[in-house]
């Protein structure tokens, strides 16, 4: 028999808890848990697999497999194999995921430079960034090296010759300004920064391009820009192009026929003409577009202004010089422009997904190219006739988060220059993949409203005022915009209805055919949309002058992004019926009663403007309500949670405790334990046990993302993140529980929820999300690290031992280990019996099979699952024990009676004695067998014992091979070699156990059959013993010598 044993871990299912930001934890003494209490609980990644914003991407050249990008939300990635995967390096390491820039060094390619804040500064989804990190071990570990006030970062330099000296083109803060804009220099690696090009607070670099053969010479693109909620500024005298000839100890702005007004300007040197560059220029009308220098930056022509080139500026203009030729040239806008003439003339590039942001050539084959755009990035071998696939990256940035109440409830979103997407929270079938996803209509900023229990009817919204409802039964979308009126261009104040970017829909919970939808006022219809009432008046400050061109003072942007004095969230009270409450982007809360005309003002008391990005209403208290209210737009970063217990005649802050610059986007209170409250911020979840006095991390291993929206379903807590797809919190109960206060005993063992007994779903596959643990997770707390032996025993309602586990390896363990096969390998787990919190999951199976040594049998040694009941779990660790219930149910798919449920798992036990039975007999008469050719070897020349024990030996054999088929090895001998009794009892006991009750009649008829089989080997057992053994064994007496051990004893 083939035999390998393998290395095995005892694995600690323990993770590492985010570190506090600046929190308080309420102390165990008043009722509340430790943080650390919770170090041990897990996030699970739902996804979607398809990607999202990548503003930055790179290459190595020599290594045409290898490449880095940077997503504006998830963090940094790598591939080895040219994008066919992708892995996340810096989730241990950085605190925000929202990545610039990228480089590594030509001269060291483990030196890696990485600058947060991406540069294309969206109103949404676009996060501040911390400064630069640098890795010196190709992004296995990363340090922190300064520049925290920077903002965003557009673009790192290397010097090709030394790996210590880097420029950084710092574009600076998006709200507001700020001295750390520019270009910064480091000579020493990151230790210490020279800020060597500084404008002004509002100016900074938005682009910067090395001369790879002679890097003193360096060109930076300056950009006069910010934000503020409903306009964009882009453009000023001050910025334009600069170059330095002494590696930037100095700076000349470049004149030579450029325009004196200009906004972003993207710039890059033709590697092969270093003479040669190129610049993409946001300019007055006529003069923006393509402009290039053939004599190093002293004199510039325009080579084409064509609109396609430069539009919508503040989100675009990029550009890359082909490094082998200097007459190719990209521009990156919503196409992927190429021109193989100086810029003259173009021609559109067909890649994956638009808006592109990034792009690499390899110096050394130009047809290699890796691009970043919205859909994530992307590699190409052929000049991008074929690309690499972007839905292997599961870096989504979600806007919203709504789920239904199916079992398994969906997870409802609207994706980030992507469709909207309505995605399984477990599969039935494998991990949730693709298979699990459909779009709902609407696009990406869509708030997403149903009847959560008959998610048929589904209203999304999307950007420029769209609303649709999707029927899911016949796949049909229809638009049910209230004014069809082309926004784009428009300024909104001229708009008869004026609908954010992420305009709100609401259905009402008391009576689906309502539906509520949110522009300047509220509008209702109660005909799925052919119609609508003004159900409201404006409930904005409508304050005209915000509400003018969104864009200048160059580039008009009048696409609805920067549309203000809008709604922004609509919810209608669970507890009563017309009880509407409504919030603003511009700061204001109204509420209207049932039958009353009046909308009442019950705004915060908010110091100035600010956003209403989410309302709460206390699942447990209708005059009860929360507010998640945001002012980053307006340069503020600090969070605000505020709490009415009066239906909004009094406010109170509820967020002290939480990191200064966590601005919060959304606060749900628990619907099964009062006062438990989680807030989604800019840096991480954090949850409260008693209603906002103070706060801690609830991170643990969600990645560092921020948080943009919260939902509870099904005792599980559903997150929407920005960069990083949706997660789901499954195990809720130990937070409910820690809620509540922990005893602070030495051992202290989570009452887990009930569990349904239903099929087990396959593993995921690659580019799927896991599905919840199919069995019951069991946690248990301990004070201290126990060198005790510790134990895990499930009983039944009779209190028999049904299942038990050891935290070391025993006999069973290393029987499984002896017979595996190498084909399927495995390592065991055992529960650990670490300091903190533990867990362990009981599978919903009995004991094991019987163990035997020199064995196959290809569906393992596992047993089969209990019934559905009462159980118990008893934690043993030393001396010191408790014990908590388990309910497991039947899943509510199966219609069995309870007597058939009954008969079902009274045939699983049956069958396993059977394979029990037949293994111990088996393992019997090898002793036997052994012992005979022992006796044999001791006493050669006695004739009458040789033939005896020949004939006997020949007899066990042929017993042997008919309970295990001996020739089976590895798993495809099944397929040669006839499955003997053992197995066949196995693969009934399977099938029984996979098909639930009740169990088929053809189950009942093989299982006689096999009954009767087994009543045969019994039978030809015992005449081994009586035939051969007890003559070999009465000789044995006789001689006094040691005999046979009988396999009947």
């Amino acid at each position: 028999m083939f035999s390998n044993t393998p290395r095995i871990t005892c694995v600690a299912l323990v993770t590492i808890l985010s570190a506090l930001l600046s929190t308080s934890v309420h102390s165990k003494t008043d009722g509340s848990a430790g943080v650390s209490d919770l170090e041990g609980l897990e996030w699970r990644e739902i996804g979607p697999y398809r990607g999202g914003r990548v503003t930055t991407v790179t290459g190595i050249p020599g290594k045409p497999m290898l490449y880095y990008m940077g997503a504006t939300g998830g963090g940094v990635w790598k591939t080895e194999n040219a994008g066919a995967t992708w892995q996340n390096i810096s989730d241990k390491y950085f605190k925000v995921g929202t990545i610039g820039a990228v480089a590594v060094a030509d001269s060291d390619h483990n030196v890696l430079y990485v600058g947060t804040g991406e540069s294309p500064i969206r109103g949404v989804t676009t996060a501040a960034g911390d400064g630069v990190w640098k890795s010196s071990d190709a992004g296995k570990t990363w340090t922190h090296i300064g520049l925290e006030n920077s903002g965003q970062i557009s673009r790192i330099k290397i010097h090709p010759a030394n790996p210590d000296i880097a420029w950084v083109a710092v574009q600076g803060q998006i709200w507001g300004p700020n001295e750390e804009r520019g270009v910064f220099r480091t000579t020493d690696g990151g230790k210490s920064w020279q800020h060597v090009l500084k404008v002004g607070p509002t100016t900074g670099a938005s682009d910067l391009s090395l001369d790879p053969s002679n890097p003193r010479i360096l060109y930076a693109a300056m950009w006069n820009h910010g934000r503020k909620p409903w306009y964009i500024h882009s453009g000023g005298t001050d910025g334009g192009i600069f170059k330095s000839s002494d590696g930037g100890d100095s700076w000349k702005k470049l004149a030579g026929g450029l325009p004196e007004m200009v906004g972003k300007i993207a710039v890059d040197v033709s590697a092969s003409n270093p003479e040669r560059v190129y610049a993409l220029l946001e300019a007055e009308p006529e003069k923006g577009g393509l402009w290039r220098s053939d004599d190093g930056g002293e004199t510039w022509s325009l080579i084409n202004g064509h609109r396609v080139l430069h539009t919508r500026a503040w989100y675009y203009i990029h550009l890359t010089a082909d490094p082998v030729d200097e007459n190719t040239v990209y521009v990156l806008n919503v196409p992927l422009m190429k021109s193989v003439d100086g810029g003259k003339t173009w021609e559109k590039m067909t890649t994956p997904h638009g808006d592109h942001h990034d792009h690499w050539i390899n110096p050394n084959d130009n047809m290699n190219m890796i691009n970043g755009n919205d859909g994530g990035a992307t590699v190409t071998f052929d000049g991008g006739e074929t690309w690499s696939s972007i839905v292997n990256q599961p870096t989504a940035q979600m806007y919203r988060v709504t789920t239904d109440n199916l079992k398994p409830f969906r997870i409802y979103g609207g994706q980030q220059d992507n469709s909207t997407v309505a995605i399984a929270s477990e599969s039935h079938s494998g991990g949730i993949g693709m298979d699990d996803y459909f779009a709902v209509g609407g696009g990406e900023s869509a708030h997403i409203a149903f009847d959560e229990d008959d998610p048929t009817l589904i209203y999304a919204t999307t950007i420029n005022g769209t609303l649709t409802e999707y029927d899911h039964a016949t796949k049909l979308t229809r638009s049910i915009i209230p004014f069809p009126e082309q926004v784009y261009g428009k300024d909104s104040r001229d708009l008869k209805y004026r609908a954010n970017w992420n305009a709100p829909v609401a259905v009402s919970p008391h009576d689906p055919s309502i539906i509520y939808y949110g522009t300047q006022m509220v509008l209702r219809s109660t005909d799925r949309g052919a119609s609508w009432q003004e159900f409201s008046p404006d409930l904005t400050r409508n304050d005209p002058q915000k509400q003018g061109r969104n864009g200048g003072p160059l580039t008009p942007e009048n696409v609805g992004a920067e549309f203000y004095n809008t709604l922004f969230y609509i919810v209608e009270s669970p507890h009563e019926q017309g009880l509407i409450w409504v919030g603003s982007d511009d700061g204001l809360v109204h509420i209207q009663r049932a039958g009353s005309t009046q909308w009442q003002d019950v705004s915060p008391p908010h110091p100035g403007e600010a956003m209403i990005n989410a309302i709460e209403i206390s699942p447990h208290d209708e005059a009860k309500a929360y507010l998640a209210v945001t002012a980053y737009k307006l340069n503020d970063f600090k969070p605000y949670i505020y709490r009415t217990t009066d239906y909004g005649k009094r406010w109170k802050r509820i967020d002290e405790g939480l990191p200064a610059d966590a601005f919060v986007r959304v606060v749900r209170e628990d619907p099964a334990y009062p006062g438990l409250l989680y807030a989604g911020t800019e840096l991480g979840m954090f949850v409260s046990y008693n209603d906002g006095r103070d706060w801690a991390s609830l991170d643990l291993n969600l990645p560092p993302v921020p948080i943009t929206d919260l939902a509870l379903r099904h005792d599980k807590l559903v997150a929407a993140t920005q960069g990083r797809g949706f997660w789901v919190l499954d195990d809720l109960f130990v937070v409910r529980q820690a809620a509540a206060g922990l005893p602070g005993e030495a051992l202290h063992v989570f009452t887990p929820n009930a569990a349904e007994l239903g099929p087990r779903s396959g593993r995921a596959g690659q580019f799927e999300s896991a599905n919840p643990d199919p069995g019951v997770p069991i946690y248990y707390l301990l004070e201290a690290d126990s060198e005790e032996p510790l134990s895990i025993e499930i009983l039944d309602g009779e209190g028999q031992v049904v299942r038990s586990y050891s935290g070391q390896e025993g006999d069973f363990e290393r029987c499984k280990i002896g017979n595996m096969d190498p084909r399927r390998p495995f390592e065991l787990e055992y529960p650990v019996a670490q300091k903190g919190l533990n867990k362990w999951s009981w599978d919903l199976k009995r004991n094991g099979l019987k163990c035997i040594e020199d064995i196959t049998l290809f569906a393992g040694f596992d047993g089969p699952r209990v019934a559905p009941g009462d159980y118990r779990a008893r934690v043993s660790v030393g001396k010191v024990a408790q014990t908590v219930p388990i309910t497991l149910r039947m899943d509510g798919r199966f219609s069995a009676s309870g007597e058939e449920i009954q008969f079902w798992s009274e045939r699983l036990a049956e069958v396993q004695g059977m394979i029990n039975e037949s293994l111990a007999s088996l393992e019997r008469i090898r002793k036997a067998k052994r012992q005979i050719e022992s006796l044999m070897l001791d006493y050669p020349e006695v004739s009458e014992l040789q033939s005896a024990g020949t004939a006997t030996i020949e007899k066990i054999n042929a017993w042997d091979h008919e309970i295990i088929q001996v020739r089976h090895q590895t798993y495809e001998d099944e397929d040669a070699w006839e499955t003997k009794l053992a197995g066949q009892l196995r693969y009934l006991m399977d099938v029984i156990d996979a098909t639930g009750a009740p169990v088929t009649g053809g189950a009942l008829l093989r299982l006689q059959d096999l009954k009767a089989e087994w009543a045969e080997r019994r039978a030809e057992l015992q005449a081994i013993r009586r035939d051969h053994i007890d003559a070999i064994n009465a000789w044995a007496r006789e001689q006094g010598v040691p005999y046979v051990t009988s396999p009947g004893d």
